[in-house]
């Protein structure tokens, strides 16, 4: 057997830790029980059909279930669908139609054929199954928008879930969602110090991570604030609300984010923070989404680990500077093989031979849906079988220095940066009480 064919068997066969999905809970996937288009299309292609001109009438039409001629909802896309087909995300969408509903070409007729087979879906544990053993995932890692953190009943050791923390670090606390999971109320920063003590206390043992994606509504460039200017800021805000200045609220929202970092470090969470390419389309200020404006934070907390996601793309050259740099920076893969593949494949090759071997995560699919998550999951493997094929043709690496890289992406680097062994054990005793 050859060494290709050695490492693409290991890289196959080997769990593959998922850091990051917006993955549905069992019980609202049961509940949406989304039908075939749905499955196929609602995840990022909607961006490049979109660019490649389908209307948004057409693009609303293709995720109204209410239709069930599903033939006729996709017929206005299809143009698009032909010029998006071999993108990032073109490529992850023929690969659940093949493996989810063995159909070879998209058309009309072929998905109205298979809408039928929709059904064995959306049953009980089968978004499990699809995503323990389709896609050989050893755990999914989800961000559901919620300070709230709470055990997976349908897989507590499988399905782990981070606290959010973006609405800090935008500098808008959501004071509905705040009364709700901790029964506090903020009236001045002391308040909301303790709410943030709060949130940590009742949801960090359960918690994989920590996650912000402000870069979405604002800079990731983080300045130190004193607590005079931050209870002046947040003065404004409670006052104002959403129609607080810009300068008010990146104020606010350092100094909550600052205080985010000290609590993952006293807990022991990672915090995961959104860098580069925006969901989407038509709306991506540049300057917000470059990880190198996060140095002054990363030099200032330099006990906390902060996982930079989605390779900073286009800015990728740059994080593996960070990551080589600052000993608490890991990149994270997730996302960046559908938006670029070529692009990812690249940059792990470089990551290779610049940055240490524990910094980098493979792997997370970035996804709402199990069929979705399966495909991004298959394609990662994929494209990242090309990365080891490559190096070690290239006389770069051996075949057993190759695996061991693999093994340390894929899995290790992940168990030892979020604890997953121990937080596999308290999600179990959780759930046996």
């Amino acid at each position: 057997m050859s060494s290709q064919s050695d490492i693409a068997a290991f890289i196959q066969e080997t769990p593959l830790v998922d850091t990051h999905e917006h993955m549905r809970r069992e019980e609202v996937y049961l509940d949406e029980s989304p039908d075939i288009l749905s499955q196929l299309f609602q995840n990022y292609v909607g961006a490049d059909l979109f660019g490649a001109g389908a209307s948004q009438e057409a693009l609303d039409n293709l995720f109204d279930s209410s239709n069930p001629d599903v033939a006729a909802r996709f017929a206005p896309i299809q143009e698009a669908w032909a010029r998006t087909q071999h993108t990032g995300y073109g490529e992850a969408v023929r690969i659940i139609a093949k493996e989810l509903y063995a159909i070879d070409e998209l058309t009309p007729d072929s998905i109205a054929a298979a809408q039928e087979k929709n059904d064995a879906l959306n049953q009980p544990g089968e978004r499990l199954r699809l995503l323990r053993d389709e896609a050989n995932l050893d755990h999914i890692q989800t961000d559901a928008f919620s300070i709230q953190v709470t055990p997976e009943l349908s897989g507590p050791d499988f399905f782990f879930n981070d606290i959010s923390w973006a609405a800090m670090c935008s500098g808008q606390p959501n004071h509905e969602e705040i009364a709700e999971h901790t029964g506090q109320e903020i009236t001045d920063l002391y308040s909301l110090r303790l709410v943030m003590e709060t949130i940590f206390q009742k949801f960090s043992t359960p918690a994989i991570a920590v996650k912000a994606q402000h870069a979405y509504n604002r800079t990731l460039r983080w300045q130190e604030r004193s607590d005079d200017e931050a209870a002046r800021a947040l003065d404004v805000y409670l006052r104002d609300g959403e129609e607080i200045e810009e300068s008010a609220r990146l104020c606010l929202g350092d100094w909550c984010w600052a205080r985010g970092v000290e609590l993952c470090i006293e807990h022991d969470l990672p915090m995961k923070l959104h860098t580069g390419y925006y969901a989407g389309h038509s709306r991506m200020p540049v300057d917000y989404i470059r990880s190198g404006n996060l140095c002054p934070l990363l030099a200032k907390y330099p006990d906390a680990r902060f996982v930079l996601m989605h390779i900073a793309y286009p800015y990728t050259e740059e994080l593996v500077a960070l990551a080589k740099h600052y000993p608490n920076v890991y990149a994270d893969l997730c996302w960046a093989w559908s938006i670029n593949p070529y692009s990812s494949m690249e940059f792990v090759r470089r990551f290779i031979h610049a940055a240490p071997a524990n910094k980098l995560f493979l792997f997370g699919g970035d996804t709402g849906y199990p069929g979705a998550a399966l495909a991004y999951a298959k394609q990662a493997r994929t494209w990242f079988t090309r990365v080891m094929q490559a190096e070690i043709s290239d006389g770069l690496l051996t075949e057993s220095q190759a695996i061991d890289l693999a093994r340390r992406y894929m899995r290790d680097n992940q168990y030892e940066c979020f604890r997953v062994d121990a937080k596999k054990e308290i999600l179990r005793a959780a759930v046996a009480q």
